[in-house]
């Protein structure tokens, strides 16, 4: 922790400090504001802040993450994952520091349980959104995506970033836990390409206990496929909450009502954080639930985290003739063979998918 003249200076003080006035907010009677960032919608009395704890109320000013990170990592486009975007490609991945989720098995609870959790919180390092973009060309990176914390309490940051790096050509993406507003998705869209959610349940008394709503995602689904997003989705199957084949099964329904072409990725969950009482997922429960997706209709559907456990599950394969398209090993990839149109080059069916770098 920083010393300002021997004092250790908190980390809410100093998160506090890298701000800037925020977008995503209706200006009400009494300085309070109405924050639209997720779909929380939490109504802020001045001093106060919201569920996320990283938004605050500042004289009647919405108060909002700016110029810092609280991870980075440029790592494979697959690990965040999006299997059907820029395949073999590497992403340059920021995240900041909040969640307005308290999810008792994240993997990032360092980064998103911050101010939330006094064992958590990384040290924010002070970068500019130029910074960044300079550092995705430099990495030769193809994707530049916001991931780590939930990426919706931090879309003004995230939009001055995609603002420098959409028009170098860089596919930008969000890697979230799909508890948005229709302002929030409506002040990205024209500079967000792809939106990875986490499906965590379905059932609403669940996702109650993760500090969400079933309805409030299931929503998001809904508007980010009509409003034009590149869309992947995740389920990490979790044993004695979400893997029952009848859960499984709705949640496959529900995707394949929306689109079949929607890549669903079925994910094997391992102990951590506070979550340690359920047994680490396995291969036989997920090839089922992958089994389960088919079944519905979905054409794309991946078994990640055990990588070469779950056979052709983690490769993209044609719908129509079943030649391997894309063949992978957990984030690398072993073959592509899609055409540069992304069709398939056998029988010539298209491939919904990002599969080219877009013109500036």
């Amino acid at each position: 922790m920083p010393k300002l003249a021997g004092k250790a200076i908190p980390l809410s003080e100093r998160l506090d400090g890298l701000t800037k006035e925020g977008e995503l907010h209706e200006r009400l009677e009494g300085n309070k504001v109405r924050c639209y960032a997720c779909g929380h919608r939490c109504l802020i009395l001045d001093g106060q802040r919201g569920v996320c704890q990283v938004r605050f109320n500042r004289g009647g000013a919405l108060m909002v993450p700016h110029s810092y990170v609280g991870a980075l990592q440029c790592d494979p486009t697959e690990k965040k994952p999006l299997f059907h975007v820029l395949p073999g490609s590497r992403a340059l991945t920021f995240g900041m520091l909040g969640c307005d989720y308290h999810c008792s098995y994240c993997q990032n609870w360092l980064t998103s349980q911050a101010l939330r959790d006094p064992a958590a919180g990384l040290a924010p390092e002070e970068i500019s959104a130029d910074g960044l973009a300079t550092m995705a060309e430099q990495l030769d990176a193809k994707v530049v995506a916001s991931s780590y914390n939930e990426p919706l309490i931090t879309s003004e940051w995230a939009l001055d970033v995609f603002k420098l790096t959409k028009p170098r050509g860089l596919v930008t993406a969000y890697v979230s836990n799909g508890n948005a507003t229709r302002e929030v998705l409506e002040y990205l869209r024209p500079w967000l390409d792809c939106y990875k959610i986490d499906l965590k349940s379905m059932s609403d008394r669940s996702y109650r206990r993760l500090g969400g709503k079933l309805e409030s995602v299931l929503e998001t689904v809904r508007m980010v496929r009509r409003m034009g997003f590149w869309m992947e989705i995740v389920t990490l199957l979790v044993p004695g909450f979400n893997a029952s084949d009848e859960e499984v099964r709705e949640a496959a329904r529900f995707l394949a009502g929306v689109s079949p072409d929607v890549p669903w990725h079925v994910t094997a969950f391992h102990k951590d954080y506070r979550m340690t009482d359920p047994e680490n997922t396995g291969t036989r429960a997920l090839l089922r639930a992958a089994e389960i997706g088919r079944e519905e209709g979905l054409r794309f559907v991946y078994c990640g985290n055990l990588p070469g456990q779950v056979g052709d599950n983690e490769n993209t394969l044609c719908p129509n003739c079943g030649k391997p398209l894309v063949r992978r090993y957990g984030y690398k990839i072993l073959e592509y063979a899609l055409t540069a149109e992304g069709a398939c080059p056998d029988c010539g069916t298209a491939i919904p998918g990002i599969w080219s770098v877009p013109v500036a």
